[in-house]
């Protein structure tokens, strides 16, 4: 088994490893938190002429068309950086969903926008008090010629920046789920901005009675969201551990310079086992990350694989930003030290696009039935 990058990989690597660090200094990151519409403009451009925002799109519409693993070298340096943008709810999710199952026109008309960067999409998935699998879905829509959509999503990225909000909604009438590419300046739908531990841009929408018109209607059903999704936790995971990995960097960095009681941090056997604990769970969640993306370019199932990194790669982020917490100290919670920054994405990272409890229930299923 050979786990080194190409020579290709290493200079994608590298090349969004300067990009992140030249365009979104944790200084950005900093500024955009809570801030209901912006994201890094110099970023999202260059990302844009580097072919980054089609990685997954095909080529014949503007996309790059880049396998997962290639993908997930990609949003490892994302996760470095804690890069704020609608990169994946647009190119990753939306994007893969019109690619995979929108009409001629719908595809010609929204991917080339998605590639180049012109068009920012997000999608509208959770629902209030509602579950993360098909049967959460219940926000209604009536057919009328097109479809009147009625109902609320949370936790809805960027969607007051979003040329088109991709709603998951249930038809009345046949009860299949179905996509909606919805305006969000449309009739009837309203914003509400929610605060997150990661302060990060989400609203809560509500959709009353909005009209969507059948050119703007996809078909696919959950079968569809979850082939997609399967392929995008793979690259949250990826995100997760390249956070991972830097917070481990700065977090050793820290305990050989800072000196208590004439000796270094690291000179301390707790504080070394820490680091030891840290160092293996992180190099073992970024193994089956790319095994996970590897097994998806071979062309092999990754029901199981998928999310287990998914899984493995958050509770590895949350372990490692709390271990870090208290190697820093008081510190690590001061605004001015990157540490907080790390553990609050840590921490939401983890629950967003399948918690670790459907994610349990995916692998245990595959468990089971293989047995």
């Amino acid at each position: 088994m050979d786990l080194d990058f190409s020579d290709e990989q290493r200079l994608l690597r590298d090349t969004v490893r300067d990009l992140c660090a030249k365009h979104v200094p944790l200084d950005v990151v900093r500024a955009l938190e809570n801030d209901p519409e912006r994201y890094p403009e110099d970023f999202w451009k260059q990302a844009g002429q580097l072919g980054l925002h089609g990685m997954r799109l095909p080529e014949e519409h503007g996309g790059t068309d880049m396998t997962l693993l290639d993908a997930a070298v990609v949003y490892a340096e994302f996760g470095r950086a804690l890069v704020p943008s609608p990169h994946f709810v647009g190119t990753v999710l939306a994007g893969q969903v019109i690619a995979a199952a929108g009409s001629a026109e719908q595809r010609e008309r929204w991917l080339p926008r998605i590639a180049s960067g012109a068009g920012v999409f997000t999608v509208a998935w959770l629902e209030p008090d509602r579950g993360w699998g098909p049967k959460g879905v219940r926000a209604k829509a009536v057919p009328v010629g097109g479809y009147r959509l009625s109902g609320a999503k949370r936790h809805v990225p960027y969607a007051r920046s979003a040329e088109r909000i991709l709603v998951l909604a249930r038809d009345e009438a046949t009860t299949d789920i179905v996509f909606l590419l919805v305006d969000p300046a449309a009739d009837g739908v309203s914003l509400t901005q929610q605060l997150t531990i990661a302060s990060d841009t989400q609203f809560r929408v509500d959709f009353d009675n909005v009209f969507v018109p059948e050119d703007s209607v996809i078909r696919g059903g959950w079968q569809l969201w979850d082939q997609v999704m399967h392929d995008a936790i793979v690259l949250a995971a990826a995100q997760a551990v390249g956070a991972a990995r830097r917070t481990l960097e700065f977090t050793v960095d820290y305990a050989l310079t800072r000196h208590q009681f004439d000796k270094p941090l690291g000179a301390f056997q707790a504080i070394a086992h820490y680091l030891a604990d840290a160092v293996t769970t992180v190099d073992g969640a970024e193994t089956l990350v790319w095994e996970a993306a590897w097994a998806r370019d071979a062309g092999r199932s990754t029901a199981k694989l998928a999310p287990m990194a998914k899984l493995f790669a958050g509770d590895t982020f949350r372990d490692v930003t709390a271990k870090a917490q208290q190697i820093f100290g008081g510190n690590g919670f001061t605004v001015e030290f990157d540490t907080q920054l790390y553990f609050r994405r840590a921490k939401q990272w983890q629950m967003t696009w399948w918690d670790p409890r459907y994610l349990e229930e995916l692998i245990a299923a595959q468990v089971l039935d293989a047995a």
